[in-house]
């Protein structure tokens, strides 16, 4: 669509930002059916799978999430067998999560759909303008305050 019919919205990152980011989730889910994995759980998972005996609090924080939801995200990972919870040893109150076998196997599966997926949504991107990309998008990310979202990356 031509920045002329767009009228003020041609200019505007945030509109483009929000549009690429639409394109990008509807693509995920296609990659992702089947899986059972959205995209907050695949990112809790793969928190868990890179720190193994992460405390569920930690892994929270690390990804914004809010406590309430965090408990709920863990029982249904739990639950579909992808990560082991037991109480933590040097805490008493806190769980310490691992992966288990399903749940490597789960996160293997995932992390070849994404790819493929990527693959397709920047397909005409060089590797140098994908690593720019993440270096723009990353200055972005690190100008907003933390915020916790929910187990659908809401705010």
């Amino acid at each position: 669509m031509s920045g002329e019919m767009l009228g003020a919205l041609a200019p505007l990152v945030g509109y483009h930002l929000r549009r690429a980011s639409s394109a990008f989730a509807g693509d995920f889910a296609a990659a992702m059916e089947g899986t059972g994995l959205r995209q907050v759980p695949f990112a809790v998972l793969s928190i868990v799978a890179a720190n193994p005996g992460i405390n569920q609090g930690a892994a929270g924080r690390m990804l914004g999430i809010k406590r309430a939801n965090m408990v709920a995200l863990i029982n249904d990972l739990v639950d579909k067998g992808l990560i082991d919870r037991s109480v933590d040893a040097s805490d008493r109150r806190a769980f310490s999560l691992t992966v288990t076998k399903a749940g490597t196997a789960a996160l293997a599966d995932a992390v070849a759909r994404i790819a493929a997926h990527e693959d397709r949504m920047l397909d005409d991107l060089s590797t140098e303008e994908r690593a720019l990309l993440l270096d723009l998008l990353g200055r972005i990310e690190r100008r907003s305050p933390a915020t916790e979202t929910d187990e659908n990356g809401e705010p």
